[in-house]
């Protein structure tokens, strides 16, 4: 970022997720050291290999009317219920509408919906399937549906960069503001993907904890004893705003998006190249004008799986080496998937606000092979005087690389 590009503020948050309807409800429960993974007790989940993922809360109606969730897919009622939180919270500013725009990734967008309508197509035949069909299965929906909600309309976009979607939204977003493009932007991410299809296809490569007779204790990332993720649903939104359209309206400045880089591993559809992983770092520091030794924190990507969990400590280390604290808070939500990175914006941003980092949950023995000072206090103090700025990784199948610099006002 050169000094003369506009700031990217963040001026509201909102989430839903395994652990709460907001963002206070998540704060609180991180920071008490509490899990959001639970049996799954549904009839549909009876025959799969693993039986435990985070939900949120499944009756949406305090939130949104019957109409609202008959046209909308889960994915969808989620990014929806994030955004309105994080509008409200940033004062619904008033803004040209095309200086409004919308980014919010998804890995799998309406992909629930899609299952349920092929399901009662072939039972029950064509009649029965739902006239909202098409709209409720795009990916884009989320996007969609906030922008109309709101009014934007200068762009609606969707990142799909599989876990990286949440992330890669907020990057665009701040982009777009220190371009000049927008004035205002509402990002983050979101994915509703805790189904059958989806919990066999991640069990068919062992990516998925087996602990289904321990939910609460299963995600463990950085932990010796970890052996897969935990699936789990949410969102994860903030507004994004140009510093001159934001101190003009006196609004309450939670951070800024300081820095932020994308990249692609060009090596595997699944595997990741540590290598990559330590140059979108070094890029996210030098889009914000900043070094190592500026960074007070890292927020992982750490998922919980064995090799993942690895690399990334290694990646990690080679830039800020091993004292710097680092957390994942995958240990008390799961992996939200495409709704991964927003939340993790949102969680530093938090800690940035309140001088409190939530630690790593389940890690009994951390990994030896794992080289961090991993944090495990259910609420850790940053040091006095420690830099106003975290950082925050987060990577996706198909080599889809992103870190974000988050700084305090």
């Amino acid at each position: 970022m050169t000094a003369s590009q506009p700031r990217a503020l963040v001026t509201g948050a909102g989430t839903i997720n395994p652990l709460g309807s907001s963002v206070a409800e998540t704060w609180t429960a991180l920071l008490a050291g509490q899990s959001g993974i639970a049996a799954l007790e549904e009839e549909w989940a009876e025959q799969l290999p693993v039986k435990i993922a985070g939900q949120a809360p499944a009756d949406l109606s305090e939130h949104l009317s019957t109409r609202e969730i008959k046209r909308m897919d889960r994915c969808g009622q989620l990014a929806l219920i994030a955004a309105r939180e994080a509008w409200k919270q940033a004062g619904a500013p008033e803004v040209d509408p095309e200086r409004f725009a919308v980014v919010i990734g998804s890995a799998y967008g309406g992909l629930g919906s899609t299952l349920e309508q092929d399901r009662t197509l072939a039972e029950s035949g064509p009649r029965k399937v739902s006239p909202h069909t098409l709209t409720r299965l795009m990916v884009n929906g989320p996007a969609a549906w906030v922008s109309i909600d709101l009014g934007a309309r200068g762009g609606a976009r969707t990142p799909v960069s599989a876990c990286a979607s949440g992330a890669e939204a907020i990057v665009q977003a701040a982009e777009m503001i220190r371009s000049g493009a927008a004035d205002v932007v509402i990002a983050g991410g979101v994915d509703a993907s805790v189904n059958d299809l989806v919990i066999t296809g991640f069990s068919q490569i062992r990516a998925l904890s087996t602990r289904s007779d321990d939910p609460q204790r299963a995600s463990r990332p950085f932990d010796g004893g970890r052996d897969g993720f935990v699936l789990a649903e949410g969102a994860g939104v903030v507004v994004l705003e140009s510093e001159e359209h934001a101190r003009a309206r006196g609004a309450l400045v939670l951070g800024a998006v300081a820095g932020g880089a994308v990249t692609s591993d060009a090596n595997d559809i699944v595997a990741a190249d540590p290598a990559m992983q330590r140059r979108v770092m070094q890029k996210a520091l030098e889009s914000a004008g900043m070094e190592p030794a500026d960074i007070g924190f890292v927020h992982a990507h750490a998922t919980s799986t064995p090799v993942g969990d690895r690399l990334e400590g290694q990646a990690i280390n080679a830039i800020f080496g091993a004292d710097l604290p680092v957390t994942s808070t995958k240990g008390h939500t799961g992996h939200l998937l495409g709704g991964a990175g927003a939340l993790a914006a949102v969680v530093v941003l938090e800690a940035l606000r309140t001088g409190q980092l939530p630690g790593t949950l389940n890690v009994e023995a951390q990994d030896p092979e794992v080289d961090l000072n991993v944090i495990t206090e259910e609420a850790y103090a940053l040091p006095a005087g420690n830099p106003r700025a975290g950082l925050v990784n987060a990577f996706g199948f198909g080599g889809h690389s992103v870190a974000l610099v988050i700084t305090g006002e």
